[in-house]
């Protein structure tokens, strides 16, 4: 009989433990891992950037490459940043634009000083919806990509928020990091959030919240409870949850995390038990010969 857990409209059945078992080593077998940090994974209350989160975050992705593993990094924040560096709390589009100007030459800034201390090189990356929708685009960002990677350089990417309209935008990060991670042939999407992984209720406001190990043939229920618990309309859980879920539909498997977590992409790395993995669901994975349907 299989388990579920359940919150006060939804019954949700557990993914079979052999299959999550399975995910995870998958997971931790990825050769080509693409990392994605929220704002407030890089920022404080006020918006400023908070060089010790960025200086964890660093030294995670150090523990992956020292893992012989690539490293793309999808990194949010510009605006936020922007937002602190000039103390401002509410801006018009073309505000916000101007913004995320301010705020990417702080990110990368403190990311260059922050990987140096491992003597790791890094580079920027600012993309738009037409860098995948035109072929010529996409194949000139997929041969950056390779030609970096082969060199041992990180990218770091992040929307073009400068340029970007409400026709180009791609909509959000948690979108972004999906179509990198199909675009590059990605083994493992990791998304670093504020919260644990995927919860039966918003778990800032209801501490008996119940954390969702692995979503895969539950994901209808999944997406429901969400849709019922989530009051973000952009952004959020619902994007990241629908980012994971379109990894996995590409044989991606998907993990979102706890940016604080201690040592989170190592133990992912080693099949720990992290936040809310996603099993893949539709084709063969990169890097196993098995589906979720036959595993």
């Amino acid at each position: 009989m299989s388990e579920s857990i359940e919150n006060n409209s939804v019954e949700i059945e557990t993914v079979d433990s052999d299959i999550v078992n399975r995910t995870r080593e998958l997971a931790a077998d990825a050769q080509r891992v693409v990392v994605k940090a929220g704002t407030n994974s890089l920022t404080d209350g006020a918006s400023n950037l908070d060089t010790s989160r960025i200086d964890k975050l660093v030294g995670d992705v150090v523990g992956l490459l020292e893992q012989d593993k690539q490293v793309i990094l999808v990194s949010s924040g510009a605006v936020g940043a922007g937002k602190g560096q000039l103390g401002f709390s509410n801006e018009t589009i073309e505000e916000s634009q101007a913004l995320s100007t301010i705020g990417q030459s702080q990110i990368m800034r403190c990311y260059t000083e922050s990987f140096d201390r491992y003597d790791q090189t890094v580079a920027q990356i600012l993309l738009t919806e037409n860098d995948f929708e035109d072929p010529d685009r996409f194949t000139n960002f997929t041969n950056t990509i390779e030609t970096l990677l082969e060199w041992g350089v990180i990218p770091v990417i992040n929307e073009n928020d400068a340029v970007a309209t409400e026709e180009l935008r791609i909509g959000d990060n948690d979108m972004l990091s999906s179509s990198v991670a199909i675009g590059v042939d990605a083994d493992l999407l990791i998304t670093l959030t504020d919260v644990g992984g995927v919860y039966t209720d918003n778990p800032k406001e209801n501490l008996e919240a119940e954390r969702i190990e692995a979503v895969g043939s539950n994901y209808a229920e999944v997406q429901q409870l969400i849709d019922d618990s989530s009051t973000a309309s952009f952004g959020g859980i619902q994007t990241k949850v629908t980012g994971a879920r379109s990894v996995s539909e590409h044989g991606i498997p998907a993990v979102i995390a706890k940016f604080t977590e201690p040592d989170v992409l190592a133990k992912i790395g080693t099949s720990k038990a992290v936040g809310t993995i996603f099993v893949p669901t539709n084709g063969l994975s990169n890097n196993a010969e098995t589906t979720q349907n036959d595993v």
